[in-house]
């Protein structure tokens, strides 16, 4: 599971089984359609899985967050997190 940021500064969350191919692809404009219109892009954040499956739902998981839960993520920022978390349950 990776995120990347895009060139008009909105994340991308996805999944692969090859990190290095899957990230060369969206930086040559082959990857999915968002990041395709929205070049450059950088990676952020990743996360690796012993199956496939583990990782497409995490990625089903981190892409429901806001951006700013994304970012805590990204920073290794636990207590953000953990507080962004707690005031989405409260709503």
């Amino acid at each position: 599971m990776y995120i990347l940021l895009c060139g008009n500064g909105q994340f991308y969350v996805g999944s692969t089984t090859n990190l290095e191919e899957r990230f060369s692809q969206h930086q040559m404009g082959l990857g999915s359609n968002f990041t395709k219109k929205h070049l450059p892009v950088k990676l952020m954040y990743y996360e690796q899985f012993d199956r496939i499956d583990e990782a497409f739902n995490r990625e089903k998981q981190v892409q429901k967050w806001s951006g700013k839960k994304k970012d805590a993520l990204i920073r290794g920022d636990l207590e953000r997190l953990k507080e962004l978390s707690k005031s989405k349950e409260k709503k």
